[in-house]
């Protein structure tokens, strides 16, 4: 059986049963990380094609460094941001010095759901929250990286999940998403 590392090389070296190899044993879990941002099947389709042509035609620059998954997964969730750019999506930038305001604490031990009820709650959000919280909780990107990605604050971001959050938390509290 070839390995992931013989298939890039292949890959390299224009290999047409190697493109198909590592597009088959990847495009799976790149779809899903794209669908959670875009939750549009055929957008999600759209980008999934453009991050492996974009992978395939980079990949003479692609080092072994991080694995071949996380390099592409990378490439679609910035096809993923660009796309929802276009959109116009416009966040709130918040004034310098602002401050979090005190919530209504709710004690998250007081809760117990099933990964379909908080998945619900979470597609639930509206997209920028959304957004954010796939990209923080689900691919583990920090909250720089995303402001980075997505051309805000560090600190708009920190908040837009923390509201998130707490919405979340609130919707499930309420008993919406039971």
């Amino acid at each position: 059986m070839i390995r992931q590392e013989e298939w890039i090389t292949l890959c390299k070296q224009g290999d047409p049963r190697a493109y198909t190899a590592l597009y088959n044993e990847h495009a799976a879990a790149v779809y899903n990380t794209i669908l959670r941002l875009l939750e549009h099947t055929g957008e999600a389709e759209d980008v999934l094609q453009e991050s492996f042509v974009a992978a395939f035609q980079g990949i003479a620059g692609f080092r072994q460094t991080g694995g071949f998954r996380a390099w592409v997964k990378r490439i679609a969730i910035n096809k993923s941001i660009d796309l929802i750019r276009k959109r116009k999506l416009r966040f709130v930038e918040l004034e310098p010095g602002w401050v979090i305001e005190e919530e209504e604490h709710i004690d998250e031990a007081e809760f117990e759901f099933t990964v379909e009820t908080v998945t619900n709650a979470v597609a639930g959000l509206p997209e920028g929250y959304r957004t954010i919280v796939n990209l923080y909780v689900v691919e583990n990107i920090s909250h720089a990286e995303i402001a980075q990605m997505r051309g805000m604050e560090h600190t708009t971001v920190r908040t837009q999940y923390h509201r998130a959050k707490h919405k979340i938390m609130n919707l499930l509290k309420d008993g919406g998403y039971r």
